[in-house]
Parts: C-alpha cells; structure tokens; sequence
C-alpha cells in the first residue's frame, strides 16, 4: 500500500479499486500477466514473481526491445527453464515500434539480450504458443477480470496495440506496473528519453492516455536512487543454487558494463545494482513494497527534437487529464532485498 503520496490525488485512492484480503499474514493469491523485452533484468524480474508466495503467473507476452523478439521469446523460455516453470505460456509480440525503427540495448544487456551466455541446453521456439501476445493479453484479461495485475517491462507496443483491439480491456485489470519514463528529462538512451519509452514513443503515449486503472511507474531517475550495493550483488550470486548460478552467467556483462566510465554517467547517484524491471515487479507482488509516491497527470513527448520519447509530468493539472498516475519514489528496501535475494535460492 502507498503509505505517502504527493500530488493531485488522495493518497487513500492509491489501492482503493485493488480488492484484497489479509487472513492473519497472509494474502490472496495474486495473478500477474508480464509483458518483457527479456533482457538481464527481466530475467531478474520475472524470478523474483516466481519466488514470490501466493503469486500466480498466468503467462509472459514478448516485444521487441533489449533485442529482437526472437530473442526476448528465447530468453524468456530460459528463465522460465532455469526456475523449472516451463509449463507458463510464452507469446511472441511485437517486433517493430508503431512507427519508425526499433532500437536495442545490446552494448548493456549483451547481443541476445542475456549477455551472450551460451546455452547449449536452451529451449527451442517450439515451447511458444501460437497465440499471438496481443490477442493473448486481451484474452487472459477477459478470463479475468478485475484479477490481472499487468506489468510492463519493455517498450509498450503490445499494450497499446491491445488496447485499441478492446478499448475495454483497461477496466478489466487489477492495475498496471510499468517500468518506463523519467521525472527528471535525464535520459539514458537520448538526451531526455528513458529506454522503453523511446524505444517506442507513440505506444507509450496511447497507453497512459488510455489505461485508466490504476497505473504504478517505475520510473528511471527512481531506480537510480534506489539501487542496491554492490556488496549485495555479490551475496545475492554466491548463492548455492542453479538459479544463481544461471543468474551469475547471463548477468556478468551487464556487471562489466555497470562498472564503466561511460555507464557510470547514465545510472547516476552512486555505483550499485540496478535492476530495474525488479521495482515494478516487486510493486506488483506486494502491495506494501511501495512507501511514498507521486501523484499526476502524466504524458509523453512525440515531436521534440532532443525530448521525444521523455515523459512529461503534469504538476499544475495543465493537461486536464482525468486519470492521473502513481510514480513510485521512495520504497521499502529491505523487503526488496528479501524478495531478490528469494528469487535465486
């Protein structure tokens, strides 16, 4: 539950459309739908929802992103074989933005998006669905409804192509978790824009005009500030587990690349662990994750020259939007660390 929240809307709203009970300490089961660009920390992420009790993972939908969604489907299929869960549903999505070209994040996250780590036992693409992941996304929504919470972990073009298939699907979900945007117009993939929110603009835009169910963003400046030590990375990996290990493999370019000059700039505020897909998915998991947030109106840039892609929070209501979402600022660490550290036991 949001404990603090600032802005144009009550803080006592945050999770007032999430139905949930508490018998003694434990919870209802929670059902996720995650829509990934797998890269590092998707995996990360995605582990960390399997770990979690009393979660229920309906499926993985695929969009380009980190790298192509051939890839993404593979490396998804990866993660879901490292954890011994093969048996979730993976759809192939999207694998170009609504306009223009794709971009990829191959110099962080490594070529095929797992930091070039061979694999020679890898699933193969036969374990897909044949479903695409937009019908698919509207279909397990409708399957149930007012039960999915949706987390968005990579460039939104499945969502928004979802979305205007069923306009009413937005008020089928529990809510919606995004990974995407900046607070700042600090940049890490242009001067002013966030990754997935460049990576494909027009989708982003769609999507927080039109999902209005309660929307939690993880925001980039945000995961900057919240990051883990390095310290901690290292006692997280020497975990004896296969999972670790699995983890400790795909993950040490993306290490390599973190401690760099050049990176050190764009993952600002101090050197650590970042994983960023990990903070909306813990959100997701655990309604008490998230401590103090934001509240407004928010939007994205289509045309700017240095500022397309950049999210635009609306501080003075000057857009006289009607749904406002919660940008997640300040969150409870330590459960963060519990909730990593379970991902690879």
């Amino acid at each position: 539950m949001v404990v603090s929240s600032r802005g144009l809307c009550d803080s006592r709203s945050a999770h007032s459309t999430l139905s949930f009970y508490i018998t003694g300490c434990r919870m209802a089961n929670k059902k996720l739908l995650v829509d990934v660009d797998c890269g590092v920390d998707d995996a990360q992420a995605i582990m960390l929802a399997l770990a979690a009790p009393n979660v229920q993972l309906l499926g993985i939908t695929c969009v380009h992103g980190n790298t192509t969604v051939e890839n993404v489907c593979k490396n998804s299929l990866r993660v879901l074989q490292a954890c011994n869960r093969l048996e979730i549903p993976v759809f192939k999505g999207a694998d170009r933005p609504l306009l223009g070209d794709g971009i990829d994040a191959g110099h962080f996250h490594g070529e095929d998006g797992l930091g070039d780590a061979p694999d020679s036992n890898a699933p193969t693409l036969d374990l897909l669905q044949e479903q695409g992941a937009v019908l698919a996304m509207i279909r397990i929504v409708n399957e149930n409804p007012g039960e999915v919470s949706l987390v968005a972990m990579g460039p939104l073009t499945n969502l928004a192509l979802a979305v205007r298939l069923d306009p009413s699907l937005p008020s089928k979900l529990r809510g919606l978790y995004i990974m995407g945007g900046n607070t700042e117009s600090r940049g890490n993939t242009r001067v002013c824009g966030e990754f997935n929110f460049t990576a494909d603009p027009e989708a982003a835009y769609i999507v927080l005009k039109d999902y209005q169910c309660p929307t939690y963003l993880a925001c980039w400046e945000f995961t900057c500030y919240n990051k883990l030590s390095w310290d901690f990375c290292e006692t997280w990996l020497a975990q004896d587990s296969h999972k670790a290990r699995f983890m400790e493999t795909i993950f040490r370019h993306s290490i390599q690349a973190s401690k760099s000059k050049s990176f050190e700039k764009v993952f600002f505020a101090g050197t650590g662990l970042t994983s960023c897909d990990s903070y909306a998915m813990a959100a997701a998991v655990d309604d008490s994750f998230v401590v103090e947030s934001d509240c407004y109106p928010v939007s994205v840039e289509l045309t700017g020259t240095h500022t397309r892609g950049m999210m635009v929070v609306d501080t003075l209501g000057l857009l006289k939007k009607s749904h406002a979402a919660f940008i997640m600022k300040k969150v409870d660490m330590e459960k963060f660390k519990q909730m990593m550290m379970a991902a690879l036991k």
